[in-house]
């Protein structure tokens, strides 16, 4: 007889989320996102892929994270199946990325925090509750006249000691794993 295999936990809004250690793409020393918490308000953490289009969208305004939000901790999470750190490393030098990158490599954090595409992001409080998850806006520019943020409003609302408005949003990007990825070969 086998025994009973628990459901994997929910992810609820205002729980606390599991931390995690993984190694450093830029230092190759491993880093646990309770010490990228230490001594902030919060942290994001952001599943993110140094080859997804629509991570590059983001370079600059993850690059000036840091800048604009001293208080909060980010860490990029890099799960996507076959993605290893010297691709990532090309990325980081092509270009001129400057925030710290983790290597999930197989993907178990992302499965664990329920993450299939890139980038999709999360906003803890310095407890690890989760406050928000998903999207980091809606895909547009922000000229754009139906641009519409998610990340920086439940950010600003978090800051100011607010509820954050809007919890979860749809995410969108590039598969973290497809089975087009581990075909043995090219269709």
């Amino acid at each position: 007889m086998q025994p009973a295999v628990s459901p994997p936990k929910p992810q609820e809004i205002g729980a606390v989320l599991d931390d995690f250690t993984l190694t450093s793409v830029q230092t190759g020393q491993p880093v646990q996102l309770s010490a990228v918490m230490a001594g902030k308000k919060g942290a994001v953490v952001m599943f993110w892929s140094g080859i997804c289009s629509h991570c590059v969208r983001y370079d600059g305004y993850v690059n000036g994270f840091a800048r604009h939000h001293p208080d909060i901790g980010l860490v990029a999470v890099a799960s996507r199946h076959g993605e290893v750190p010297e691709m990532i490393r090309g990325a980081i030098a092509e270009r001129s990325l400057e925030f710290p990158i983790l290597h999930d490599p197989g993907g178990a954090t992302a499965r664990a925090w329920y993450t299939q595409q890139t980038p999709r992001v999360f906003l803890l409080d310095a407890e690890r509750r989760l406050l928000y998850r998903g999207a980091i806006d809606n895909f547009k520019y922000p000229e754009d006249p139906q641009y519409d943020g998610y990340l920086e409003p439940a950010i600003a609302a978090f800051s100011a000691g607010n509820p954050v408005p809007r919890t979860e949003t749809a995410s969108f990007g590039c598969a973290i794993t497809s089975v087009y990825y581990i075909l043995p070969k090219a269709l």
